[in-house]
């Protein structure tokens, strides 16, 4: 169904999404748009471009965005207007404003448009849901959820002063870096309706965003849930995971293993549920299953732009609580 894709930037998830379609589209003409003039071109693309106006020429069926989020909407907008389906990585973009603008100007006319928070595709986590969903636990009373990984650490291979992660100008930080946590927040235990959070940097790291976050999210409007989410790009000993304590035990999930360990009032201790890969190459590539399945059956995403919109106006929130002390502010309030 795809004969022309278009991968939009090549830094680290770039190249990964190359890599995957061309593994997934043999056949396919998959050319790159990249912001600066290279020779060097890897071998499973069949061109590049170095200017959008040529990449519409060549006429996508679809597109993978995957350049810096202060840039998505951009090429996201005019590829859309030309009536290519999009795999937008996340975040949709780095501000609110951008996306408002983006979803007047457009019209989807039957496109799939993808956001990309990959971590829905893990199969653990989605058993996570499964369960709680289940009410083993119960009614869910609290949930606490952390992530964390020194940054410098995170792709060794490369300088990470240079990187989007560093730099407020492309979108970094990890509010929006680390944003898979608010979303699959918002998938499990539904709308965040309200934050109240501290950001800022606590390390020394040449940085010019925040490194450390920490938000209290209400989740629902007529009973609450009350959520604890850590956020950070300083620690040495890497973390994923998310512990939800219900009316009739808790549940906890490791992203890093890959397991799921449940207490119940029956067993009173920890006792190991689930486990399966956690190779996050593995949920790109189920991402990209499902992204085909969509074109294929004409449906609508597991993620939407909406969701993507979603996330955004919560960082927003977070950012705006913290410059007001911590004090509780209403998403999109």
């Amino acid at each position: 169904m795809i004969r022309r894709l278009l991968i939009v930037g090549l830094g680290s998830v770039g190249m990964r999404h190359l890599l995957l379609a061309r593994k997934l589209l043999p056949q396919a003409d998959i050319r790159i748009l990249r912001h600066k003039f290279s020779r060097d071109l890897p071998g499973e693309a069949n061109g590049a471009f170095f200017d959008l106006s040529d990449a519409l020429e060549f006429s996508p069926d679809a597109a993978v965005i995957a350049n810096p989020a202060t840039l998505h909407l951009e090429a996201a907008s005019a590829l859309m207007h030309i009536g290519c389906h999009l795999l937008i990585e996340k975040p949709l973009s780095s501000n609110s404003a951008s996306i408002k603008f983006f979803l007047k100007s457009v019209k989807t006319n039957g496109n799939v448009v993808l956001v990309g928070y990959n971590l829905r595709f893990l199969e653990a986590l989605s058993y996570f849901k499964k369960i709680i969903d289940s009410g083993k636990v119960g009614k869910v009373l609290s949930v606490r959820s952390e992530v964390g990984h020194h940054l410098p650490s995170w792709r060794p291979e490369s300088d990470y002063r240079q990187g989007v992660s560093a730099q407020k100008n492309l979108g970094g930080g990890v509010l929006l870096e680390l944003s898979h946590e608010l979303d699959y927040l918002r998938w499990i235990f539904g709308e965040i309706t309200w934050v109240s959070s501290w950001v800022g940097q606590l390390s020394d790291l040449e940085i010019d965003v925040e490194d450390t976050a920490k938000l209290i999210l209400g989740i629902g409007s007529l009973e609450p849930i009350l959520c604890s989410l850590n956020l950070d790009f300083v620690r040495h000993d890497p973390v994923r995971s998310c512990t939800v304590i219900g009316s009739l035990g808790s549940i906890r999930w490791n992203g890093l293993s890959g397991t799921i360990e449940l207490w119940s009032i029956e067993s009173s201790a920890w006792e190991l549920v689930f486990s399966a890969d956690s190779d996050v190459e593995k949920s790109y590539y189920r991402e990209w299953e499902h992204f085909l399945e969509c074109l294929e059956n004409n449906t609508d995403p597991l993620i939407t732009l909406a969701d993507g919109a979603a996330t955004v106006s919560v960082v927003e929130a977070a950012k705006k609580s913290s410059a007001n002390l911590g004090s509780r502010v209403f998403v999109n309030g």
